[in-house]
């Protein structure tokens, strides 16, 4: 059975997803599926440079924010995968045919409204000038000044524009680009780890059934929305782990999503990564007090090594809250 788990660990890790299936852990699943336009709103955006290392941007045809300038971005449509969205925003604003190369963040306000900033490279098309303006965008321009020297929709694009050039120079993590696998619910992976100070390694494993990889539903209720993607993962762990345990910081390791999944569901599985701190320095992990969960010593020198690299390096996609 271990070895499914290794199987599991292994296509995590590289980005590569597995299947969701229906077993939960912690807390009931809520009810109902996720859908985009009623229960959820997906954003993608996306950084493209030229050869001359100048960044697409676009101004804004919408009343509220007319002449003011940003990278190209609109909400996902239902029926419609992540990287197609991508590319049809940039096609509408700026003209321009792309391929998405990797996550570069993920953003949340809630699971609810979520998110994705790609780096993608121009693959052909022409740029949007003025004469073409419509709805979408008045023109789009490769901008190689300083961005804050224009008048922009909002700052936010600007710690993006640093990860996008940060990742040009030498990528913190591997390429990561969803997968498409259907998932009813927005939900995360986790793949906790514990590394002692002698150098073992320990993943909390789901002991339901076939030992896999805990899978944690988000909420749709508002308060529980509000507070965000880390709140059912910090109440997943408070439920098996003694005292409150000390976590650093998630990472995503890549996500899961089909276009109108089973009943027209439009859920994410976001594979996370984090750490669970030694609260004293014991050599082995905290005891846990659910038997719904155990921990699982890697032995196997590859995993642990890429586990602990990951871990280490902080080389996962950042979430930002």
């Amino acid at each position: 059975a271990m070895e499914d788990a290794a199987e599991e660990l292994d296509a995590v890790l590289g980005g590569r997803g597995w299947d969701v299936g229906d077993g939960y852990d912690g807390t009931p699943p809520p009810t109902g599926p996720v859908r985009l336009g009623s229960s959820a709103c997906y954003v993608v955006l996306a950084v493209l440079f030229n050869e001359e290392d100048g960044v697409l941007l676009v101004q804004e045809a919408k009343p509220e924010c007319r002449g003011k300038w940003y990278l190209p971005a609109g909400r996902m449509e239902p029926g419609e995968s992540i990287v197609a969205a991508v590319r049809r925003e940039v096609k509408e604003e700026t003209g321009l045919e792309c391929e998405p190369l990797t996550l570069l963040a993920l953003e949340e306000r809630g699971p609810a409204w979520v998110r994705f900033v790609f780096l993608a490279r121009p693959t052909g098309g022409t740029l949007k000038t003025l004469q073409e303006a419509d709805a979408e965008s008045l023109q789009a321009r490769w901008w190689d000044g300083e961005p804050s020297a224009l008048p922009l929709r909002a700052p936010d694009i600007l710690p993006l524009l640093d990860l996008a050039a940060r990742y040009r120079r030498s990528p913190p993590h591997p390429p990561t680009l969803p997968q498409e696998l259907p998932c009813a619910l927005l939900c995360l992976r986790l793949l906790a780890a514990f590394a002692s100070g002698t150098g073992d390694l320990w993943v909390l494993l789901s002991a339901a059934g076939t030992p896999r990889l805990p899978v944690v539903a988000c909420g749709t209720d508002p308060a529980e929305i509000r507070r965000g993607l880390c709140q059912p993962v910090l109440r997943l762990l408070r439920g098996c782990l003694p005292l409150d345990p000390p976590v650093g910081p998630l990472g995503l390791l890549g996500l899961q999503h089909r276009a109108g999944g089973p009943g027209g569901a439009d859920g994410v599985c976001f594979n996370v990564l984090l750490s669970i701190l030694p609260h004293s320095p014991g050599d082995g992990p905290p005891e846990l007090r659910d038997p719904a969960f155990r921990w699982w010593r890697v032995e196997e020198e590859g995993l642990k090594g890429r586990i602990l690299q990951r871990l280490r390096g902080a080389s996962t996609v950042p979430i930002r809250s």
